[in-house]
């Protein structure tokens, strides 16, 4: 088996190849590593992927496209170490009947663990109370925080993220509304969630979770008009992406103090220095790491490394990203 691994020799590279997974890797076959600190172009991928039979990838990675696979006769798997296909997938690499495998089972599990911490760490205002006894002060009796406990919980968007994270919020006793319009009534029975409009989201639940891929038709989904009936008391969570909340209006909502918010998403990342955002006390808000820690970072690339043994043992992959579902993903 002739590999190559695309992903740069960069310090990224090693917190997901750690050496004991490079290991692994090397048992696998015959591999080629890349030892520029580049990723490679499609013109580039062009010349390396003749007679490899799986292409092992990362952050950053250029498009398969056509140009990428003129020679790629042999190749039978590409493997992302990432979770969403972004510059990566194409309708090259399918019609080709190349399988695509990712990481993204991986990522969904770790946004979801995140999204559950920065929701208990907003009800109990962690951060606030720990700076106050970082500043030599302590509460005054008078203090008020809350718990996630029988609350009700809106979901916008139901992918792979929302449904882990459904299973994670099983023990707090909450009721889970979900906002989707791709998901059958089987889906909404089976993971015991009832269906919401996004204008019930809104407006009904205390904690809302936005979950949704990044695509034309979710640009600012979450427009003025909706932050404005977003109750008072309620908990705005976007770990997904920074468009699809109207960043100005969320802004200007939470000025009021109306809400609070936990944002780890930006339309603009590095989030602007003269961002509204900055500075607001009912705002927390994380520079874009609500997916895997570095320490799972190595589970993914795990993961796909079994679905290549699988694929060659003619069996059914579990990370396996079909050419339909690639096409909801962020983009």
């Amino acid at each position: 088996m002739n590999i190559l691994v695309t992903i740069p020799k960069r310090s990224v590279r090693d917190t997901f190849i750690p050496a004991q997974v490079a290991d692994r890797i090397n048992s696998l076959g015959n591999v080629v590593w890349n030892n520029t600190e580049n990723n490679w172009s499609s013109e580039e991928l062009k010349e390396r992927l003749k007679d490899i039979d799986v292409c092992i990838c990362g952050w950053g990675s250029s498009e398969f496209n056509e140009t990428a696979l003129e020679h790629a006769h042999r190749l039978k798997i590409i493997a992302h170490t990432g979770g969403s296909l972004t510059n990566v997938v194409s309708n090259a690499i399918y019609e080709r009947g190349i399988k695509m495998v990712s990481g993204n089972w991986f990522f969904a599990q770790s946004l979801a663990e995140g999204t559950l911490a920065y929701i208990l760490s907003a009800l109990r205002d962690i951060p606030y109370y720990n700076n106050e006894v970082h500043q030599g002060r302590w509460h005054d009796g008078n203090y008020y925080n809350e718990s996630i406990l029988d609350q009700t919980v809106g979901l916008i968007g139901f992918g792979m993220t929302a449904q882990i994270l459904v299973t994670m919020l099983k023990p707090f006793h909450v009721k889970i509304k979900v906002f989707s319009e791709h998901k059958t009534d089987d889906i909404y029975k089976e993971y015991g969630v009832q269906r919401g409009s996004l204008e019930e989201i809104i407006t009904t639940c205390k904690i809302i979770s936005v979950h949704m891929a990044q695509r034309e038709d979710t640009y600012h989904l979450i427009n003025r008009e909706l932050l404005k009936k977003i109750p008072h008391g309620s908990l705005l969570v976007n770990t997904s992406r920074g468009s699809l909340i109207d960043e100005e209006a969320l802004a200007d909502e939470l000025s009021t103090g109306r809400f609070k918010a936990v944002l780890d998403v930006y339309e603009t990342e590095p989030l602007q220095k003269g961002s509204k955002l900055r500075g607001l006390n009912n705002a927390i808000l994380i520079p874009h790491m609500g997916g895997p820690t570095i320490d799972r970072r190595k589970n993914c690339t795990l993961g796909i490394l079994e679905d290549i043994e699988r694929f060659f043992k003619g069996e059914e992959l579990k990370y396996e990203i079909k050419m339909e579902y690639a096409n909801r993903m962020t983009r």
